[in-house]
């Protein structure tokens, strides 16, 4: 299978989606520059398209976010880049008492088709307000579904997936991953939403996570076989829907739980996913369910403490090892 990065993989997808729905467009501030966004995740897709269709907006989220919105209820399919994730908090009346309710509030007859993008994590040293994982409180809006890639072909695959679905889906990417190179298939690819993977088969406990800490984890996972620990790790790849009879399947066969994520602990995804599992298949587990997450503050702006405030690959083996 041929490679390309992370970012190659978004823009092919995009492009492939603009080419195949007349009604598609994007939008957001800088994604027609000449580097294609903060991120150059929409590089090259202005020249083949045109200014009316990758769309340079003003720096307002909520206009941005109101525009989305409003064009998708007329018919139209926005594909919304959010620059950081942190700016969503400019715009979440959009994100969470119109595009999340529309269907409810109009008793089915009216879609939001609408594609947002966004960038999540650390790793550039951009601080508080530049380096937050928020999926928690995106996941918790009713009539949202939330997705993030890990791999290009995840990449690929989910962006093509959310382009395509008739409700609001976020598509969060993470910063640290955009030189990332990897398999990707070529032509139309699809990953349904709601589809875990198991990327790694273990028997002695299970991981699971997604991000930039499916690697993470993976790294940790091949240390621990070393020491005589077979880990199974999960990229749930969608946060909402979580795909749970692989992860209740996964837990039945390992009997040991543990969740990973960047997000810092309290009231993260992970307290929902435990919360799953404990009501459902508590008696598959014979230890407490550990969860391995950032600290409870904001992220760093120091290189050397955020370094510290990460998680790694270290805090992950730490943890696994409290179930031995």
């Amino acid at each position: 299978m041929r490679k390309m990065t992370y970012r190659d993989a978004i823009i092919e997808a995009l492009d492939m989606e603009l080419a195949r729905n007349p009604k598609a467009y994007i939008a957001g501030e800088d994604v027609a520059s000449k580097m294609g966004g903060a991120f150059g995740a929409t590089k090259g897709l202005v020249d083949k398209y045109g200014k009316d269709v990758v769309i340079d907006t003003p720096i307002s989220e909520t206009a941005l976010m109101g525009m989305g919105v409003g064009s998708a209820v007329l018919g139209y399919h926005p594909f919304i880049e959010i620059m950081y994730m942190d700016f969503i908090g400019v715009c979440m009346d959009e994100i969470m008492n119109q595009a999340g309710k529309f269907r409810y509030m109009f008793g089915g007859q009216m879609s939001v088709p609408l594609m947002i993008r966004m960038v999540g994590g650390s790793t550039v040293y951009g601080a508080a307000h530049h380096s937050q994982c928020l999926e928690s409180m995106l996941c918790h809006i009713p009539g949202i579904k939330v997705v993030w890639p890990s791999t290009p072909a995840d990449a690929k695959g989910l962006i093509a997936a959310a382009a395509r679905d008739n409700n609001p889906v976020i598509v969060v990417e993470h910063k640290g991953l955009y030189n990332m190179v990897g398999d990707c298939p070529e032509g139309e690819y699809i990953v349904p939403i709601g589809k875990a993977e198991v990327v790694r088969e273990g028997a002695d406990v299970t991981v699971v996570t997604w991000g930039l800490m499916r690697h993470k984890c993976m790294e940790a996972a091949e240390k621990l076989a070393a020491e005589g620990i077979d880990c199974e790790v999960i990229d749930l790849r969608s946060l909402k829907p979580i795909d749970t009879e692989t992860l209740f399947a996964s837990v039945a066969k390992t009997n040991k739980l543990v969740i990973v994520h960047e997000a810092n602990k309290t009231c993260g995804l992970g307290a929902e996913i435990a919360a799953l599992v404990a009501e459902s298949c508590i008696d598959e587990l014979d230890a407490p369910v550990v969860r391995v997450a950032g600290p409870d503050t904001s992220v760093p702006f120091s290189p050397p403490l955020e370094e510290e405030f990460r998680v790694a690959p270290e805090n992950i083996i730490a943890g696994v090892k409290t179930l031995f």
